[in-house]
């Protein structure tokens, strides 16, 4: 349940308590963890969008209509999978993001 508005957590948390402290890391991991998850997921959906939008302009360019845009999915996945995989690889919280 949410606190009030003006309502102070315990004392342990403010203070630098071990438990204050163990709260602060198990927050920070899991803030780490969903972060790491929207950077793979948006990778890998960035990965599909492109290669489909390139195959997509190919096609239209060259006139091979559906052939190019089979060829921009099928490699975007595969570069989303790559890329997936390079972040998973690294635990939790270590992967280099930009601006950080």
């Amino acid at each position: 349940m949410p606190e009030p508005v003006g309502q102070h957590h315990s004392h342990a948390e403010n203070h630098g308590s071990p438990a204050g402290s163990a709260l602060r890391t198990a927050h920070t991991g899991v803030t780490a963890a969903v972060s790491d998850g929207w950077v793979a997921g948006s990778s890998f959906f960035g990965s599909i969008m492109a290669g489909t939008l390139l195959g997509w302009l190919a096609d239209r360019w060259l006139d091979t209509e559906p052939w190019l845009i089979v060829a921009g999915i099928v490699l975007g996945s595969v570069n989303g999978f790559y890329r997936m995989w390079m972040v998973a690889r690294i635990p939790t919280g270590k992967q280099p993001v930009a601006g950080r």
